[in-house]
């Protein structure tokens, strides 16, 4: 499964309510989820397994939230360089890359 499962590039990662990047790449790649700043830098990473990812009923837009490592992050993400192997549960790239989380989530599992 060397496949990227999903890869969005100019995303905005937040951290409690403070910019970690405006430029920055999610990224899904053998089960494995990756926040990673414009230079390439890792923010954060963890098996998709353990990630929570959900989007915010309170606001209007692309954007997501991800739990990774324990810490929450908020995701703005756009619709320029998005790439997903489904679009299920709407429109937008906050859509794309919830259901490549939970698509990740089931090939992962080997029950």
């Amino acid at each position: 499964m060397a496949d990227t499962e999903f890869n969005a590039r100019g995303v905005r990662i937040e951290r409690f309510l403070r910019s970690v990047t405006r430029a920055g790449q999610v990224m899904i790649k053998d089960g494995r989820l990756q926040l990673l700043t414009s230079y390439g830098s890792e923010i954060d990473s963890a098996p998709v397994q353990s990630v929570r990812a959900s989007k915010p009923w309170f606001v209007d837009g692309d954007q997501a939230m991800a739990t990774v490592n324990g810490t929450r992050y908020r995701l703005t993400l756009g619709s320029q360089d998005t790439k997903s192997t489904s679009a299920k549960s709407g429109s937008g790239a906050a859509g794309r890359f919830l259901d490549a989380v939970r698509s990740a989530r089931g090939r992962g599992s080997k029950r």
